[in-house]
């Protein structure tokens, strides 16, 4: 595989001075030297006054041909447009708030640098009473294929921003609501990104849309030229038995830090044999897919290694993953750890680290699904020879409280189970009435 030079001096943008996206990030990682071009000394066989006479002629010529390279036509200068804020879920879902065409409720959507496109959920769409079309276009999620119905010529309202001309395909992401606990009525992908720079500072929460056009990337960062037709695709090294470097998709929909292809874990053989894995499963486009939980040793993105990172194998059945093209993909989880200016035109995703980079990753595993059904939270999955069937969970219960904890919120619930080693009394309603539980959260780096 061949990958861009991404420390290359070239890909840094040249444009306007006084445009220039500060997410605060003062100190400048790595640095770069241009190479010394001048390594063939010509030799001159004329008397000395003829050298002398002939040097300065060709420092002159050689000064020139600098100042014409340096004239170039660019587009003007990159305006803002809109600053707004954003809520993070679990795993770091970005979630903003936003208003269709002509309708005043405000609804909730996910941005996802996985999606190639924008789509709305069908719930929502019928709500709404929005007139679909069947199309013959299918998409591809981690549990399923199918063809899909459109709702065209849509206006996507953001604060300060009213995006015009969208074509929402409609999808069911009612495991998604029942999952984070909050109502997911769409997923904002390349339709939106494709239009815009984006700024996404996780620091302040707030996202910033810009006009295309020129920018100066501020100091401290690392530009990323990643391949995009309609989902970023981006060269990543990683190590455990053994090192080796393939391409993922830049993920910002993904609530984990990696998930790979069972066939490229497979046919790489670069994971040690010995890695203990949990059953798991992750939520996605046309429901549950079945997973195993673990860790490998490092990943390296750019110049930045993370350690220890939590990662996820799983058997793509539907080759979400592009196998053997790609690996797998690289998740929020992760990718929140920098603020980002994402520039599709440019093919250019600008990375600073922010102040959620040395964050210890979540190495905690309970095997317990849970989803709000109906206003409750219930436990539907549990993992075979996992916590959570330790401790006695049957599906069905009502969590009523977690550590005391009566807000009835899963998200509150998911981080309080995040806490490996923790032994937490859980309060659960069965037909028979309450019964208390204690569920000790695993370590999935230590195995304890």
């Amino acid at each position: 595989m061949q990958f861009e030079n991404l420390y290359s001096q070239k890909n840094r943008s040249i444009g306007n001075p006084s445009l220039c996206f500060n997410f605060g990030i003062p100190k400048d990682i790595g640095t770069g030297r241009f190479p010394n071009r001048l390594h063939d000394h010509a030799t001159f066989i004329k008397p000395a006054p003829m050298r002398l006479l002939t040097i300065p002629m060709l420092l002159l010529l050689f000064s020139v041909s600098i100042v014409r390279a340096q004239e170039e036509f660019i587009p003007p200068p990159a305006k803002l447009i809109s600053k707004f804020p954003f809520k993070l879920l679990t795993g770091g879902i970005i979630t903003i708030k936003a208003q269709l065409s002509n309708f005043s409720d405000t609804l909730n959507f996910i941005l996802d640098t996985g999606s190639g496109g924008i789509s709305l959920d069908s719930a929502t769409a019928d709500y709404l009473k929005l007139q679909t079309t069947l199309s013959d276009r299918t998409i591809r999620g981690i549990a399923g294929v199918r063809r899909v119905f459109f709702a065209y010529k849509q206006t996507l309202h953001l604060p300060g921003l009213s995006v015009e001309n969208l074509d929402f395909h409609i999808n069911d992401y009612d495991v998604l609501t029942s999952a984070y606990g909050e109502k997911i009525d769409g997923i904002i992908g390349l339709s939106f990104l494709s239009r815009y720079i984006v700024g996404v500072d996780y620091d302040s929460l707030k996202i910033a849309v810009y006009t295309k056009g020129t920018i100066k990337y501020p100091r401290g960062g690392f530009l990323l030229k990643p391949h995009i037709q309609t989902i970023p695709i981006m060269p990543a090294s990683l190590k455990d038995n053994r090192q080796l470097a393939s391409r993922f998709y830049f993920d910002t929909g993904a609530g984990m830090c990696l998930l790979l292809s069972a066939d490229f874990v497979s046919d790489s053989n670069f994971i040690k044999p010995k890695r203990k894995w949990y059953a798991t499963q992750a939520e996605g486009l046309g429901g549950k897919a079945p997973m195993k939980q673990g860790v490998i040793k490092q990943i390296q993105v750019g110049p930045y290694r993370f350690k220890n990172v939590p990662t996820y194998i799983f058997d793509d059945e539907y080759n979400v993953t592009a196998y053997p093209a790609l690996g797998g993909l690289i998740g929020n989880d992760l990718l929140r750890r920098f603020n980002l200016i994402i520039n599709y035109e440019r093919k250019d995703i600008y990375m600073m680290p922010n102040t959620h980079y040395k964050e210890a990753f979540d190495y905690s595993y309970t095997g317990l699904g849970m989803y709000v059904v109906e206003g409750e939270i219930q436990v539907v999955d549990i993992m075979p020879e996992s916590p959570a069937e330790q401790a006695g969970f049957k599906s069905g219960d009502v969590i009523m409280a977690v550590a005391n904890n009566f807000s009835n919120n899963i998200q509150t619930y998911k981080n309080l189970m995040q806490t490996p080693g923790e032994r937490l009394k859980i309060l659960v309603l069965r037909k028979e009435g309450p019964v208390v539980l204690t569920l000790k959260v695993k370590n999935i780096l230590t195995g304890r």
